[in-house]
Order: C-alpha cells, then structure tokens, then sequence
C-alpha cells in the first residue's frame, strides 16, 4: 500500500522535471522578463519594408500613441471639430499630474500628451461606440475590456492594460491612415493628421507620436516602454515607422521622448 500510495507523488515529480527540461510555462514564469527594441520603417505607400531591427511582432500596451487612433474616432463622433475645438479646462477630479492641470484643446492635446482629455473623449464617444471603433479600425488585439474586474476599459485600457499593439501592427494601422482608408470621415482622416506633432530630422519633416509607461506590477518583472510611431516625407518618399523599446531599465522619467529623440537622430542613417 506504501508504494500504491507514492505513485502520484513520484507520477508528479517527473512531470515537473520534463515541464523544467522542456522549458513549459513554469519554468519561464519565474524568469525576469528581457528587454525589446524594435525599429521598423515602410513605405507609406506599397508596404515594402525599408529598415527592420529587432522584435517587432510582440504587442505591448500603445500608451500614448492611441492618441492617433482616438484622434479619428474623436473626430468622427463629433466630439472633436477642430485643430483647437474643443478647449475644455481641467477639472480637480481628473487628478492628473501637474504639468496637464491646464485648458487643453486638441492640438495641445497631442502635443503634451494630456491623459485627462483622452479620457474625455472616450466618455463623450461611449463604450458601445468606443469598443466599435477600435474593432473596426482592426487595431491590435482590439480589447478594450480594460483591467480584470475594475470595469474601466473606456478610460484606462490602453495604458498597460488590455489593449496592446505590435510595431508592425502599428505601421500597418498609419498606412491606411494616410491612405485615407479607415472607416470614419475625410474630415476625420484630415484633422487626426494635422494635429499629429511635426518635427524635422535631416531633410526628413516627421510627424509622430510618442508613448510611455511601466509595464507590470512592481518588483524585477517591472519594464519602462517607450514609443514613437508616424510617418515622415522627404520629397516624393513617404515612408511610416515605428520604434519601439521595452527594457528593464526603470525610470520616473516617461521614455517615449527619449526614444522618439534616438530615431531622429538615426533616420537619415537608416533610409538613404
């Protein structure tokens, strides 16, 4: 009967030995995370790819950069007019961080990377017509479920949340965008793109938004990402792109910046 009896005992331990050998779940679980950079560069037009470095299928949160999504269904619902229409002012019970305590309009928006009034938007849009859009526009894994058991989907699910989005993923999302391809409005298509930031990277004029947070809850698993994805024209070219870096390195300083400030300093390096 003591034999009978250890038999799952010893049934179990070499299971758990294959799982370790065969690098199952368990083993990887308990493993610190790695970085990720990825570096992509198209053409806006035929989708030939120009520069790819790095890893750039694996989706992550779009942080900021769903600020250009959301700009297009802004404007589509109505609830955006103009480059500044509306100008809403904050509110305490936003309790934003104190550099976004200001009268924001959508250019302004962009610009800073205000948090508050994209969270205006999406209440004003609704959730029903919020999860429709980003179903519709076929943008990542389209979940805006937000985070388990909280019900916040409309405000928070895509800042290291549900909603994630692959570099390539994200270019192949601006292409039809400048394509004038998503399903909203000309006008929408129209203004989204004007109120994108602009910048000038050696001949290159680039327009493009960028996206930081911390990915998961604290401890060695703990990540800062950091985006910066649009589109750039230098005579008849038209190329879009999207850099993307995850690493372990922690900061209180928002990453994005950092990493849009390395992809214009390398762009005309990378696409002659």
């Amino acid at each position: 009967m003591r034999q009978i009896d250890r038999l799952p005992f010893v049934f179990a331990a070499v299971l758990f030995l294959l799982a370790w050998l065969l690098g199952f779940p368990m083993r990887a679980q308990s493993a610190p995370l790695g970085d990720v950079e990825c570096t992509l560069i198209q053409d806006a037009a035929s989708g030939d790819t120009l520069y790819r470095d790095g890893v750039c299928d694996q989706r992550f949160s779009p942080a900021s950069t769903f600020k250009v999504p959301l700009a297009l269904i802004g404007y589509d619902a109505g609830v955006l007019t103009d480059e500044h229409t509306p100008s809403w002012d904050y509110k305490p019970e936003f309790n934003a961080v104190k550099r976004d305590r200001k009268t924001v309009d959508p250019t302004v928006w962009e610009r800073d990377s205000v948090l508050w009034y994209s969270r205006e938007i999406t209440r004003k849009v609704g959730s029903e017509r919020f999860a429709g859009y980003v179903s519709k526009f076929g943008y990542g894994n389209m979940d805006v479920s937000g985070n388990a058991g909280k019900n916040d989907g409309l405000t928070h699910s895509w800042v290291n949340s549900s909603l994630e989005i692959s570099p390539a993923e994200q270019t192949a999302f601006l292409r039809l965008l400048l394509a004038g391809k998503m399903p909203v409005s000309a006008k929408a298509h129209q203004m989204a793109e004007a109120i994108v930031p602009s910048f000038q990277a050696g001949g290159w004029a680039v327009q493009g938004k960028t996206g930081s947070t911390r990915l998961g809850k604290g401890g060695e698993d703990e990540r800062s990402l950091g985006w910066f994805v649009g589109w750039a024209a230098k005579g008849e070219r038209r190329i879009v792109f999207a850099r993307l870096v995850v690493d372990t390195n922690r900061s209180d300083m928002p990453k994005g910046p950092k990493t849009r400030a390395g992809f214009l300093k390398d762009l005309p390096g990378l696409v002659k």
